[in-house]
């Protein structure tokens, strides 16, 4: 049972209400998404991940030997690999051979979408139309990756196989929070300064993917501008990683203090090995739209935040600071280091990505702060003349 509530909070709109007190590291709820896709680039650089959980599919061997290049690479304590009990598992389609870590995530992708999704040999047909609109999609969008539009291919397919139509869409629907003159910032910060002209080009790429006659309500242009800006505002990233799970359990071993010295320093250079190569890249990424988590709203001083602890697209919500009944569940749309960074700077970020000001607590606190953006985000501070009357969270 869940002991939360979406209300509207007069003057600012949906929000997560707690009807329980909550302590500090307690879970408020785990879900699984609504839809959930690997990122474009990601998947095209070969990181390894279920094509429906985005578990990781390496051994940690396999993925610090592919991060640093180095097929020589060694790592200690491969006991405590956490995929080798997965790997008997892993499966994969039989048409299309798009791998899998289990049987139980092939046939819910099976149930819930691949059954129409699945292109067989055509996968490797580059004039394939969904193929070309992938295609289009990464020559538009290129890493560090905040989308794909295979995200919106997996919607279109679930629609499709959905036995409850009606149902699928009124779903689809409470992802929808903007108007078009809001969504086109999102375009901007997606697809850069030539935006219209790319939308244009997505879009005809889209149409032809989806020519048939029941696709025909996300055709129309209007249609496909609010798939982008569900993609574009809704999509929590996610992130999984053999090595950071590896990392984990070797770190909790209970060893002697020289052992748990070397064995820091072994982590490190591992790290330091893949980061030569791989630089900031290292884990299997994508994005997800999930139906609770994203009625949560932003605060630069949250009281809970969003967490992948099984290495999946299982979010798991939990509380960072103690929350009593009638309080609002918020998390940060930023990462630490952003939320330390002047109020200016803070807002420049939530306004180019989610496009709202905050009206937090700490943001109005600071709110008599001089406009000026934090040091460590002056050199790239370009920023643009949004409004500052828009919806606010």
């Amino acid at each position: 049972m869940n002991h939360f509530e979406i209300r509207d909070i007069p003057g600012k709109g949906r929000a997560m209400v707690a009807t329980k007190s909550y302590a500090t590291d307690e879970i408020i709820f785990e879900e699984e998404p609504f839809v959930s896709s690997q990122f474009s680039w990601n998947a095209a650089y070969g990181y390894a991940a279920c094509d429906h959980c985005m578990r990781p599919l390496e051994t940690v061997l396999e993925n610090v030997r592919r991060l640093a290049s180095d097929a020589k690479l060694e790592v200690p304590l491969l006991q405590h690999d956490p995929t080798a009990s997965w790997v008997a598992q892993f499966t994969q389609c039989q048409r299309c051979k798009v791998r899998y870590c289990s049987e139980d995530c092939l046939m819910e992708a099976q149930k819930r979408y691949h059954r129409v999704a699945c292109m067989g040999v055509f996968r490797a047909d580059d004039t394939h139309p969904i193929n070309v609109l992938n295609e289009t999609w990464k020559k538009m969008h290129y890493p560090p990756e905040t989308g794909t539009i295979m995200l919106i291919v997996r919607l279109m397919a679930m629609y499709q196989q959905s036995s409850k139509k009606s149902e699928f869409l009124e779903q689809l629907q409470s992802f929808q929070a903007l108007i078009v003159n809001r969504e086109q910032k999102i375009y901007h910060k997606m697809l850069g300064e030539n935006f219209e002209q790319q939308m244009d080009q997505l879009y005809g790429a889209f149409c032809k993917a989806f020519a048939a006659e029941e696709f025909a309500i996300f055709t129309t242009p209007d249609a496909f501008k609010t798939l982008m800006g569900i993609m574009g505002t809704n999509s929590q990233g996610i992130a999984t990683s053999v090595l950071a799970q590896w990392v984990t359990k070797v770190s909790d071993l209970p060893l002697p203090n020289s052992d748990k010295t070397a064995l820091d320093t072994v982590i490190d250079d591992l790290y330091s090995k893949v980061g030569e190569f791989a630089g900031e890249f290292l884990n299997n990424e994508g994005s997800g739209l999930y139906l609770l988590q994203s009625k949560i709203n932003h605060s630069c001083v949250p009281n809970a935040c969003s967490t992948f602890p099984y290495s999946n697209d299982i979010v798991v919500l939990k509380a960072l600071a103690p929350i009593q009944e009638g309080d609002e569940i918020c998390i940060s749309y930023l990462d630490d280091c952003q939320l330390e960074r002047s109020r200016h700077s803070r807002h420049k970020v939530l306004r180019e990505n989610y496009i709202f000001v905050c009206q937090c607590l700490k943001c109005l606190a600071q709110a008599s702060d001089p406009d000026v953006t934090s040091d460590d985000d002056e050199d790239d501070d370009e920023m643009d003349d949004y409004e500052d009357d828009d919806d606010m969270n």
